[in-house]
């Protein structure tokens, strides 16, 4: 039986890749701080340390691990203007807290990058630590052999969608504003274009990203289809209102998944426009 630490477990795509793991007959321990994520999301078949991943790591845990899931970041690009230092030792110093724990006990490492990338590292903070994520994995890589398989996100979706005030990922905003007969609020002029991926394929490509050797390899994670916000919006079949464009978010989004197709063997099986059909019932 493998062992997996997941980091940021009681969060939106943590949680979903826990009841995945477990599934697949890992034996799973968690770290969240709860400051996103929610108990309501754990496991009785489930070992959680409600802590700071930062501190806990510093410090060998009893239980012997093979591989960790690295998903605890601060997540949202708007926040990370408002809060840039502390989103640097989140996303960067703690990435390479996780780095340093696997190079001590010779783990595995999945890491939770994101197509932030694409559109340019110094865009907004969130983009530029979640790079220095990536950076330190490929330093203790190349440095220590750390064994290190990155993970490239694609505005993901699906159970469990964050809702987390204003800054809420769209999926989410959507379908809450939905229930309750809208409208839909789309920032700027709507035209921007994204590639929604369903969580449930996102956690899939980690698992298998596990399995094998990778030197700080990176896997794009998307469908290679992308939407405009307002064919999201149409989807939902009601009125719709446009608010100011914000700063630092990218004008289109869409992966190229050749590589992760090729290396892993995984091909996207849920698709954008059947979700909002199975929500809105049609």
């Amino acid at each position: 039986m493998r062992t997996a630490l997941v980091t940021g477990g009681c969060g939106f795509i943590g949680s979903n890749l826990v009841d995945f793991l477990k599934k697949m007959k890992y034996k799973v321990v968690v770290i969240d701080d709860l400051s996103s994520g929610k108990k309501e999301y754990c496991r009785e078949d489930t070992e959680y340390i409600f802590d700071d991943f930062r501190k806990v790591l510093l410090t060998d845990l009893e239980t012997k691990i093979d591989v960790i899931f690295h998903l605890a970041a601060e997540a949202r690009i708007q926040p990370s203007f408002e809060n840039p230092l502390y989103t640097c030792k989140n996303n960067g110093y703690g990435t390479a807290v996780v780095c340093e724990y696997a190079r001590r006990n010779k783990c595995k490492i999945v890491y939770a990058g994101s197509s932030s990338f694409y559109a340019g590292v110094y865009l907004n903070p969130y983009a530029f630590t979640k790079w220095q994520g990536e950076e330190a994995c490929k330093m203790y890589s190349e440095v220590y052999g750390v064994n290190i398989a990155i993970a490239r996100f694609f505005n993901v979706y699906g159970p469990r969608n964050p809702l987390i005030g204003q800054y809420t990922p769209v999926v989410a905003i959507f379908e809450e504003q939905w229930k309750n007969n809208g409208p839909l609020t789309i920032i700027g002029d709507g035209e921007q274009r994204r590639d929604f991926t369903h969580v449930y394929d996102i956690i899939e490509a980690m698992e298998l990203m596990s399995r094998d050797e990778w030197h700080s390899e990176i896997f794009n994670l998307g469908t290679g289809t992308n939407y405009s916000i307002n064919e999201l919006a149409d989807m939902f079949g009601i009125s719709k209102k446009h608010l100011p464009a914000r700063r630092g978010e990218a004008r289109e989004t869409l992966a190229d998944i050749s590589k992760t197709k090729s290396c892993l063997g995984w091909q996207p099986k849920n698709s954008l426009p059947d979700y909002v059909s199975s929500l809105v019932g049609r």
